[in-house]
């Protein structure tokens, strides 16, 4: 599939920085990539209001103040992008990037321990750290030969494209951090979070929130009539959301971290979110069940202590407010598994006329796991289609982006989210065999409250190639009978053969 200029543009970008990494892990290495990146997006939004100041004979275009107005981060001289480029081939390069990642969180105290301090490491080389600030210069050359992109719109998409990148190369721990595009996108697309609160429990690098900013973008809605909450585990990956939420200039207060994690201590224990976006831990094991047995917000069954698939979604829905819709990706077993008491659990949700929509997966679409996994959508306060899910099969759906990683094309997306919002609205909606059934409660209790799509859709019919049936059968036994005819005379041949050397069957 052909790729645009700029996702070339970032392509080369990446090769060009990923040679440079030398003997350092890909894991280790993007906090040094990323963090550059960061710099350059918050030292160039620094310098384009600076300058404007200047032109505009503001007496003091050193003033803090006028930045935080303007919701751009201050940075002081010393950090600024021009001033740490002259410096690219000095050995001391490494120390003077850290100093300049601290007085940045110093002057700006949401930046406060987000900024990575690592440039200055003995194993990174100072020589290649040069030549990626030289690299990392060049966005700003490209964003303004592109009359459509300004160097920091080029910084988010180069930022965002690293992130996929260094998330495939870490494999089944980029998964840790890192939600396919395509997938988010296809979420996002469906429950259309326009306005209101956004909730992400597991939110890793925060890509659930900026599909969702772009959504509100592309549809001229106002950006400000959001809020997202957040809560992530993992520090490192925190900070990788902070500065990617940043780059976006989505306010990041709510976006929370600790080691604890949603279950064990709850960032938002009072929020009722509008929208729940969440791609959790498949089938994680320990989660603190034996702590949390007489905790409220099991309220469809006590999820069993080896799989938390079903934690999740109960914390999901016991944070999502009474017209609330969530979308969240969970592994197949959670469709069909009778095991410790989920069986119930879902039976209870599926009652309780939770659940809109199902949607399989295909193969190879995540980073951490080749197996297939669901989205499930479900909605509080339904007004329409009561009693009624949709399940779609979307499992043949895709194209391989590489050997071992596929995803949705534009038309796969925009076909799911089209076939959901037609059913919703009762318009332009059918079954299609093979593809999407709409089912209703008696039919769901039937398959023993299974909610694998297959069940319903069925094996799509073979297409009709106009050759009647009778025709198409008297073809294939005359083909057969040649084949045995065939079969014979071989047969005699070989004992012919073996005849004369003197072996006899």
């Amino acid at each position: 599939m052909a790729k645009d200029n700029n996702s070339n543009f970032e392509a080369a970008l990446f090769k060009t920085a990923d040679k440079l990494r030398k003997n350092i892990d890909a894991a280790e290495y993007k906090n040094v990539v990323l963090g550059l990146i960061f710099l350059k997006y918050i030292s160039d939004s620094f310098q384009e209001l600076h300058s404007r100041l200047e032109e505009e004979d503001y007496s003091d275009s050193e003033d803090r103040d006028e930045y935080i107005a303007e919701n751009v981060f201050f940075v002081p001289i010393d950090a600024r992008w021009s001033n740490l480029q002259a410096k690219a081939k000095l050995p001391e390069i490494g120390v003077a990037i850290d100093d300049a990642m601290n007085v940045i969180e110093k002057e700006n105290t949401e930046l406060k321990n987000v900024l990575p301090k690592v440039f200055a490491k003995p194993n990174l080389d100072k020589a290649a750290l040069g030549q990626l600030i030289d690299v990392i210069s060049d966005i700003e050359l490209k964003g303004k030969d592109k009359a459509c992109l300004v160097s920091t719109d080029l910084l988010g998409r180069v930022y965002e494209y690293f992130l996929g990148e260094f998330a495939s190369a870490e494999g089944k721990k980029g998964g840790q951090f890192y939600t396919p595009k395509s997938i988010v996108k296809l979420m996002v697309e469906i429950i259309e979070p326009y306005k209101g609160r956004i909730y992400d429990p597991a939110c890793g690098s925060s890509g659930m929130f900026v599909i969702s900013e772009k959504f509100v973008r592309e549809h001229q809605g106002n950006i400000q009539d959001i809020t997202i909450y957040g809560q992530e585990s993992n520090q490192t990956t925190w900070k990788l959301s902070k500065m990617n939420l940043a780059i976006r200039n989505i306010n990041s207060q709510f976006v929370k971290w600790n080691t604890e994690g949603s279950f064990l201590k709850d960032a938002h224990p009072d929020l009722k979110a509008d929208f729940i976006l969440a791609n959790p831990p498949f089938n994680q094991s320990e989660w603190g069940q034996d702590i949390l047995q007489e905790d409220g917000r099991w309220k469809y069954g006590l999820p069993p202590a080896g799989n938390a698939n079903f934690a999740w979604m109960q914390h999901m829905l016991y944070h999502l407010a009474p017209n609330g819709v969530m979308a969240t990706v969970l592994a197949n077993g959670s469709l069909s598994s009778n095991t410790s008491g989920e069986g119930v659990i879902r039976q209870n949700i599926v009652k309780a006329d939770l659940v809109d929509c199902i949607v399989a997966l295909p193969k190879q679409l995540f980073y951490n796991t080749g197996i297939p996994a669901t989205i499930w959508f479900l909605r509080r306060g339904r007004q329409s289609k009561q009693g009624e899910t949709l399940f779609i099969d979307a499992s043949e759906m895709g194209f391989m982006k590489d050997r071992v990683h596929r995803e949705f094309a534009p038309k796969d997306i925009e076909k799911i989210e089209q076939t959901y919002h037609n059913w919703l609205k009762n318009e332009n909606y059918n079954d299609i065999k093979g593809y999407c059934k709409s089912a209703k409660l008696e039919e769901i209790e039937k398959h023993s409250f299974v909610l694998t799509p297959g069940r319903y859709v069925g094996i799509p019919d073979e297409e009709d190639d106009g050759i009647p049936f009778e025709d198409k059968m008297n073809d294939l036994t005359t083909a057969l009978a040649n084949q045995m005819q065939k079969e014979k005379m071989l047969d005699k041949q070989i004992k012919e053969q073996l005849a004369k050397i003197g072996f006899k069957l």
